[in-house]
């Protein structure tokens, strides 16, 4: 059987590291918003599938570029990743008293997945501009939609205070 060279531990670059740290720290900050809001998949899921994405994305080059192309397709990694997000994400979701619950959380999940994979395999404008839209996203977003939800609670107090 071949198989291909190992990599030493000391053969650990700067650009590994932070293919893998950028991923990790993205992670956390993707997770943060779900987190502080009680959500089940938070910060440590959100980190774990981001670094764990990046880390695939690292390991396939490497591979591809070690067996020189041959009885390979790197682009897998994306159907491997969306597969296995799809299947967290379809637990996460709750349809409950004619509410769908979890929704935002699991479309956050396949975010952090792509940013991982977007670290792993170095294109840091991508990781950038992802990583900031999502957390706007998130944040600015939410903010207006609290409002919505403060003004359709008030709309209903007055209209219980009209029915007395």
């Amino acid at each position: 059987m071949d198989l291909n060279a190992p990599v030493l531990i000391h053969w650990m670059d700067w650009d590994l590291l932070s293919r893998l740290g950028a991923a990790a720290i993205l992670g956390v900050l993707l997770g943060l918003d779900r987190e502080m809001r009680g959500h089940a998949a938070g910060m440590r899921t959100h980190a774990l599938i981001c670094f764990a994405a990046a880390a695939m994305t690292v390991s396939i080059i490497a591979l591809y570029g070690q067996l020189g192309g041959l009885r390979m397709d790197p682009l897998r990694i994306f159907e491997a990743t969306g597969s296995f997000v799809g299947i967290i994400g379809a637990g996460l979701i709750v349809f409950s008293r004619g509410r769908v619950h979890n929704l935002t959380t699991a479309a956050h999940l396949w975010v952090a997945a792509v940013i991982g994979i977007a670290c792993g395999a170095a294109q840091w404008p991508l990781v950038a501009i992802a990583a900031l839209v999502s957390l706007v996203l998130l944040t600015l977003l939410r903010l207006v939609e609290d409002k919505d939800d403060d003004r359709v609670i008030g709309r209903r107090s007055e209209a219980r205070d009209g029915e007395a």
